[in-house]
């Protein structure tokens, strides 16, 4: 099972890199929205402070959502994922491994991006370094249960309008959380529940979004 979750990731990785213009769309979004806002709302420095967590989950959510439908779409279309899902290896595994390497790719450098456009808003001190940090703990949670939504739209006429409406309700849990935990380390309270809650919701994910992923995939192929 090791072997064949690293195969999968190499090839993940691989195909990921020959199709990147995709995942840099994402990135120039990311950016692009988050440099607008201190252009729209003023150079009022408390008002850019106070609105910097949001800003950023919510672009940071929405380019994860941005990337969603191509998650299994190309494989689809080539006829990769029939074969992956009618083989007698584990769907856990060589799905975990698929949407692994879709996090590295395409939504962990997000929290890489994050404190330069934060200096945007005036942030300084603990948030520059909260704020990545609740982007790593709270995207992969986006990722599996986006990965969810894909997998039940996947082939569906207009499928990227009705995925961001099956898992955009969804999302809001994430933003909750990983915003108050920023302001809350700004204003110089505790924060660790908040990320607590991310790291636990990721877990959870990580357990109960692939078989669920794997089933909606076999409805898809069949």
């Amino acid at each position: 099972m090791i072997a064949l979750f690293h195969a999968v990731l190499r090839r993940e990785l691989t195909v990921a890199w020959r199709c990147r213009n995709d995942v840099l769309v994402a990135f120039a979004f990311f950016v692009i929205v988050g440099v607008l806002f201190p252009f729209g709302v003023g150079s009022d420095e408390r008002l850019l402070r106070t609105i910097a967590p949001g800003v950023v989950w919510v672009t940071a959510l929405l380019s994860v959502l941005l990337v969603l439908p191509r998650l299994f779409e190309y494989d689809w279309r080539e006829g990769t994922l029939e074969q992956l899902v009618l083989s007698p290896e584990p769907v856990t595994v060589w799905l975990g491994a698929k949407l692994l390497a879709h996090w590295l790719v395409a939504v962990a450098p997000l929290a890489l991006l994050a404190p330069p456009l934060a200096l945007l808003y005036d942030a300084e001190g603990v948030v520059l370094w909260v704020l990545p940090l609740t982007l790593l703990l709270g995207t992969p949670m986006l990722t599996l249960v986006g990965a969810i939504g894909a997998a039940l739209t996947l082939g569906v006429r207009g499928a990227s309008m009705l995925l961001a409406l099956l898992v955009l309700p969804l999302f809001v849990p994430v933003l909750i959380f990983g915003v108050d935990a920023v302001v809350r380390a700004r204003n110089g309270l505790p924060f660790s529940g908040g990320l607590a809650l991310l790291a636990g919701g990721s877990l959870a994910a990580a357990v109960l979004a692939p078989p669920a992923c794997g089933a909606a995939l076999r409805l898809a192929v069949e």
